[in-house]
């Protein structure tokens, strides 16, 4: 039996995008493996994309178009043909546009992050039909406005060179589960005598293996960090030549600063003092005192919560005051996509969009929730009478989930959702379209996690009647009347059309020679703010943001306190007096992976990790029943009595299928559609609740 081996690239959203072998025989896919010749992959794969082949031959993978015939939600269809289906989409698509073409939604995030699957083809069509746009906020919007009003965009230092940090503090992250890759990088600075230090409320396997865990409650990381610049400040441990030359408005951060003595910033982040006079020891005599690389390892996890982009601003400034640039192997990264020189009006036709009299709307998907059940008005605009939703799964991933729910089972809604399965919210499909998988289609990547561009080849055939996503908008298109010259673009030339070929971080680099060499890196400074040159209008690290001031908000970084907390709502925390967070179980990848047998058998069912002292003043033993509640909602979990989760909170990992949960609901019943101080981001992490054993009296609910 011969084998061919396809070059290929992870399309799910994880900062290592890893490169991919993948082994094809007659045909068949028959494994999968991490390329060994790739400076960040090395060879392996997390235990989730190992087992990739096991989800494209899944038995349940949809594999003909078909149409609802039951109640909404009730996931009874029957099978149909292309024709068939592209035709009702194209009928129905065109009456509402006939009357109100912002009245359709398109509904996606990263359930591929390749340029040419996720937004192209489909970004063509929904602008070519006006159709309302939709703010892609539910993951990281919060932390990139942290980073445009500090740095000038989604830029930091790159990972590759971590190895030789000699301390590096993994802020709000779980890299053993969410960034594999970068964690065996750390793990060889570690055996070079680097110092690994875990800031995150909930001790996580990462956590487990560092030198130090510091955890405090959600939502407090930006006191925590402006109370590390008080110590910094006020011990001398600064690099004043760096601060003088490569950064704005010091002299007003030094004075904010002054408000977070580390007694109060230990107050409000419920930890020690003593553990921030310990960090800012360890950063300002590593970076300041013997002059050696500082690295900050931020996640999206922390700027979850109201005051998240705050949060970002202050940690990033941290860097820059004590000179960590200067190095490779220092600086901070929460996201480097910035770097990637993208054409992104080219892929997404910018110039489709309707102007007159003004652009189209924009809801924002954290809210798609009340957005589907608000019946229009002059201000919100008319109502949403239909949802094409592909790369995403609203029903389990948006907050305050019962809402979402119920907005999707209208039965005024026409819903089409392209899907691999049947998930939570094809349930509530009028026509489900069956889409290929990674496999199967063409696609270029760029990565937030380091500097490579990745080809995808495919490496078989699509399985059934599957269709990749830009053939299945093409179509649509067809049947629209749309006859514009960039919707008969194959798949090979959007992937052409990706990259700004004359931008000098490109050299050598276009889409022949990336799906030849599968990978190739960015040309890009070792260090590349050693000597300033920020993507800000002052080309500086702005402590002091002018644009921020000019949009009305604070000009420097500060400590917005949660929605939900003792501190900010009393009354509330008296009644709900557990912090929940929800963070990704290891074996799923937010909604993805959930339905492979495997992986969920190894997570068993959803649990809530409660501290033993919490446990104990509400009678809940380990492996209990138990009921998690507030205002929102409810749902039920197996109860882990554990120090993992520290005193006042509590740890639901997800996120799971909601029909795959014994009471058919998960994290996202508790959580709020309320938005980030910046950016406009999802408050997953800002959530109050109370948990009481499953059979106790459920009137406090």
């Amino acid at each position: 039996m011969a084998e061919t081996v396809i070059r290929a690239a992870c399309p799910h959203d994880c900062p290592d995008t890893c490169a991919m072998l993948v082994t094809v025989a007659d045909g068949r896919a028959i494994r999968v493996a991490g390329d060994p010749d790739h400076p960040m992959t090395q060879g392996a794969l997390c235990t989730k994309v190992a087992r990739y082949p096991e989800r494209v031959y899944h038995p349940d993978r949809l594999l003909t178009p078909r149409k609802r015939v039951g109640p909404k939600g009730a996931g009874q269809f029957v099978d149909i043909s292309w024709d068939e289906a592209l035709d009702l989409a194209a009928t129905r698509l065109k009456a509402i546009a006939a009357r109100a073409p912002e009245a359709i939604l398109p509904y996606s995030y990263a359930g591929t992050m390749g340029l040419v699957q996720g937004e192209s083809m489909a970004a063509r069509f929904f602008h070519k039909l006006g159709a309302s746009l939709l703010d892609r906020t539910i993951c990281s919007a919060a932390g990139v406005a942290g980073l445009k009003y500090t740095y000038g965009g989604s830029l930091g230092m790159d990972m590759e060179f971590v190895d030789d940090a000699r301390l590096i503090i993994i802020w709000g992250g779980n890299p053993i589960a969410s960034n594999l890759h970068v964690w065996m990088r750390m793990q060889e600075a570690k055996r070079r005598g680097a110092t690994l230090v875990a800031i995150d409320p909930y001790r996580s396997l990462t956590a487990e293996k560092c030198h130090r865990h510091i955890a405090p409650m959600p939502g407090t990381d930006a006191a925590l960090a402006l109370g590390v610049m008080h110590i910094l400040i006020r011990d001398g441990l600064l690099d004043h030549a760096y601060i003088a030359e490569h950064t704005l408005g010091f002299e007003a951060l030094r004075e904010r600063a002054a408000a977070y003595p580390p007694a109060h910033a230990a107050a409000l982040c419920g930890i020690a003092a003593e553990d921030i006079e310990w960090l800012a020891a360890q950063i300002g005599e590593t970076a300041v005192r013997r002059g050696e690389p500082v690295a900050i390892r931020v996640n999206y996890g922390l700027q979850r919560a109201h005051g998240g982009g705050n949060a970002v601003r202050a940690i990033a400034c941290l860097p820059s005051l004590v000179g960590a640039w200067r190095h490779a192997a220092g600086g901070l990264q929460l996201s480097m996509s910035g770097f990637f020189p993208i054409d992104m009006r080219t892929l997404q036709r910018m110039d489709l969009l309707p102007t007159w009299p003004a652009l189209p709307r924009t809801i924002n998907m954290v809210t798609i929730g009340d957005a589907l059940l608000h019946p229009g008005d002059a201000k919100f605009g008319p109502k949403i009478e239909a949802v094409v939703v592909y790369n995403s799964n609203p029903v389990a991933v948006a907050p305050e989930s019962g809402r979402v729910a119920a907005g999707f089972a209208r039965e005024d809604l026409f819903t089409i959702v392209l899907e691999h399965f049947q998930t939570d919210t094809a349930d509530y499909a009028d026509l489900l379209l069956p889409a290929t998988t990674q496999l199967e289609h063409v696609d270029i990547h760029k990565t937030y996690g380091h500097a490579y561009m990745l080809a995808n080849n495919p490496a078989i055939a699509p399985l059934g009647q599957a269709k990749p996503n830009t053939e299945i908008f093409r179509q649509l298109a067809r049947r629209m009347g749309f006859d514009d010259a960039c919707f008969r673009d194959s798949d090979e030339d959007i992937a052409a059309q990706a990259l700004r070929a004359d931008d000098p971080r490109c050299a050598g680099i276009d889409w022949q020679s990336l799906k030849l060499a599968g990978w190739q890196k960015l040309k890009l400074a070792r260090a590349p703010f050693a000597n300033g040159g920020f993507a800000t209008p002052s080309g500086k690290c702005e402590f002091y943001s002018h644009q921020l001031a000019e949009r009305g908000h604070d000009p420097l970084p500060t400590f917005v306190p949660p929605y939900e907390s003792p501190y900010s709502t009393p009354e509330l925390a008296r009644r709900f007096p557990l912090a929940m967070i929800s963070p990704p179980a290891r074996n799923f990848l937010n909604s993805t992976f959930v339905n492979v047998e495997s992986l969920r058998a190894t997570e068993g069912e959803p649990h809530l990790d409660i501290h033993p002292d919490d446990a104990a003043a509400r009678s809940i033993r380990d492996g209990m029943m138990v009921r998690i509640f507030n205002d929102r909602g409810t749902l039920q979990a197996r109860a882990r009595v554990t120090t993992r989760a520290r005193p006042g909170l509590v740890v639901g990992l997800s996120i799971w299928w909601k029909k795959l949960a014994a009471d058919g609901k998960n994290a996202n019943e508790l959580t709020s559609q309320r938005l980030t101080d910046l950016g406009d981001g999802p408050v997953f992490y800002d959530c109050l609740v109370d948990v009481v054993p499953h059979d106790a009296d459920a009137c406090a609910a």
